[in-house]
């Protein structure tokens, strides 16, 4: 098929798109927050060991998430932002993945990762009405329903159930990452979109650790249909702590084989200016592929990425 061909074809998916992201962008200016940019090239990074930058010559990088530029304005003084901007990330490339994809961002201080997760069910019911989604629609054959309760497992819940084992009282990172795809993320989201909460300690770099409980992270994902949504947290303002988790971050890139990079000085210098406060970024690809009943995010940009 000709590519104006299919650019026509894709009309219905681009427009439902538009609705997606004017919905999103008129909650968070409702709820006065400020609308921002961040740049897209950056030198810093926040070390992650499995999630690759794409080098941009001698500038630095594309940036994975603008999340520290972001923590930047809220040590500034900053209360409450979002922003919708594209983000990179190197060698993705799949049916719920793209090399370049665009990220949907807010953060709030003087908040945790409940407030976020309330952010979440209000946001979601905002755009699905805009869509015409409301109170709910067919996703590959199977009822997706936005009004109701949704579900909520802990981490340690959820493999117990799901996987047979517990991920907080055994460390295996393959184990893990492996069980989750196939055996847990299967279950998560039908019909309601689920949180998913409480993840071990390990597994939460920028995170704030559960008081009372060191053992888990206040960290959660939103998944509906399977598909994880959301990752959002309760941020970690100790300074001294997040160097150090970055350190262990770049020493299992080198242990891997990866490139390591330098740690974003920038932003641990600001870090004692850090209030306490919560962050979560929303794949808008996803969330349109999902309203839109669409296959694959090929179906819902205007031009996918190069394979």
């Amino acid at each position: 098929m000709a590519e104006r061909d299919i650019l026509a074809s894709k009309r219905p998916h681009l427009e439902l798109r538009a609705r997606v992201l004017q919905s999103a962008r008129a909650f968070f200016l409702e709820q006065e927050f400020l609308e921002v940019q961040t740049p897209m090239l950056t030198g810093e990074l926040a070390p992650e060991p499995h999630i690759e930058p794409i080098p941009v010559g001698q500038e630095g990088f594309l940036i994975t998430s603008p999340e520290l530029y972001m923590k930047r304005l809220l040590a500034a003084g900053y209360q409450k932002i979002f922003q919708i901007s594209p983000a990179f990330r190197k060698d993705e490339r799949g049916r719920l993945h793209h090399p370049e994809f665009t990220t949907l961002e807010w953060y709030r201080t003087s908040a945790d990762y409940e407030a976020l997760q309330h952010d979440c069910a209000r946001l979601i019911s905002a755009v699905c009405m805009a869509a015409n989604r409301w109170p709910g629609w067919v996703f590959r054959e199977r009822w997706l329903e936005v009004r109701g309760d949704w579900q909520c497992y802990t981490v340690q819940g959820a493999f117990r159930e799901f996987a047979g084992w517990d991920p907080v009282l055994e460390d295996d990172q393959t184990r893990f990452d492996n069980d989750l795809v196939e055996k847990v993320e299967p279950h998560l989201g039908f019909p309601h979109p689920c949180i998913l909460k409480d993840y071990p300690a390990n597994q939460a770099a920028l995170a704030r650790l559960k008081p009372g409980d060191s053992s888990v992270a206040e960290r959660f994902e939103l998944y509906w249909a399977g598909i994880e949504l959301a990752n959002g947290f309760s941020e970690l303002t100790d300074a001294r702590e997040q160097r150090l988790r970055f350190e262990a971050a770049l020493e299992m890139r080198r242990q891997s084989g990866h490139a390591p990079y330098p740690l974003p000085e920038t932003f641990l210098d600001i870090m004692e200016h850090l209030p306490p406060c919560a962050g979560i970024a929303l794949g808008i690809d996803r969330l349109v592929m999902l309203l839109a009943n669409a296959d694959d995010l090929d179906q819902v940009v205007a031009f996918p990425p190069a394979l």
